[in-house]
């Protein structure tokens, strides 16, 4: 396992419809501002087996841990590219997803 040097959370795509989802404390979460937070190199790891328990049942796919940075708020922040834009929902068709103002999410 490489060196633990950020805060993570376990982002996945939910199988059903496609939508990012994020670990939180009940499941997984639509909102990356109630992910749980891997402070440390085991919980990472628990997090990881508890992503692949859920591909396994055919809930997820694409799991896989994402630094983060902690806000002034409490909420994590992806660190890279990739996730900031995962985050905001599509990047096509502004009306759809989570970005447009309507949605339930």
């Amino acid at each position: 396992m490489a060196a633990f040097k950020h805060p993570q959370i376990l982002i996945a795509s939910n199988l059903a419809d496609g939508e990012v989802v994020f670990l939180g404390p009940s499941g997984w979460e639509r909102d990356h501002r109630r992910a749980c937070v891997a402070q440390n190199a085991d919980e990472a790891a628990a997090f990881e087996a508890a992503g692949k328990r859920d591909v396994s049942a055919n809930r997820v796919v694409d799991v896989y841990l994402a630094d983060v940075e902690i806000g002034g708020d409490g909420a994590p922040t992806p660190l890279h590219y990739r996730e900031r834009m995962r985050v905001k929902g599509p990047s096509v068709r502004l009306d759809l997803g989570k970005q447009f103002p309507g949605s339930a999410a």
